[in-house]
């Protein structure tokens, strides 16, 4: 799979938002959008107004960077989402909420998505007990997810899910901090998702 190797807090300030691609250092003052909030480059703060499609591309590489993706796994699951019942986009974000490696940041195991990834990648998470090391797995209801007993003397994983709480826990999920476990309540809504998504946009240019 292709890696973005240059400073993620520019992919921050290109897209115009804070995307908390670094964790922690996103909520201090030495966050670079904090202090720069406009678009990397000699010409930064001199672009004029984007076009419809690039309006759409934006926000299509936004929310791609959000839940680091790249292209071809990300157009596979909006052709899947294509084929649910229900509003395209909704269903393009309920199955991106649903990926294993974004249900771990969200239960605040890790103090991001790329963390989240490369530790389910490395087998440290199980789902109803049995070992899920595919960051792209698909939780369902009433799925468990747990951490593995080495990884529970880990102080990262402590220390992360004690920091997490002021991300708040999305309300289709519920997390258990005695045993760290979670559990998926329900699938999710579009009202869980509070960052400033604009689903329509990537469906528009999909569909072009």
């Amino acid at each position: 799979m292709a890696r973005y190797i240059d400073s993620v807090c520019k992919i921050c300030r290109r897209e115009g938002m804070k995307l908390f691609l670094k964790g922690e250092r996103c909520y201090t003052d030495k966050c670079a959008f904090a202090r720069r909030g406009y678009p990397p480059g000699q010409h930064g703060q001199l672009r004029g107004k984007a076009s419809e499609y690039a309006v759409q591309l934006r926000e299509k590489q936004k929310v791609k960077r959000i839940y680091g993706l790249v292209e071809t796994p990300f157009k596979n699951l909006f052709a899947k989402a294509e084929r649910s019942k229900g509003v395209t986009g909704e269903q393009l974000m309920s199955l991106l909420e649903r990926r294993l490696d974004n249900v771990v940041y969200r239960l605040g195991f890790t103090s991001s998505r790329k963390e989240a990834r490369m530790m389910v990648a490395h087998g440290l998470f199980n789902v109803d007990g049995r070992r899920v090391n595919v960051p792209s797995y698909s939780v369902n209801v009433s799925e468990t997810i747990g951490i593995s007993e080495k990884a529970k003397e880990n102080k990262r994983v402590t220390d992360n899910v004690l920091s997490a709480e002021k991300r708040g826990l999305p309300g289709w999920l519920s997390f258990d901090k005695e045993k760290l476990k979670g559990t998926v309540e329900r699938l999710p809504l579009r009202s869980d998702i509070t960052m400033p998504i604009e689903e329509h946009l990537i469906v528009g240019l999909y569909s072009k």
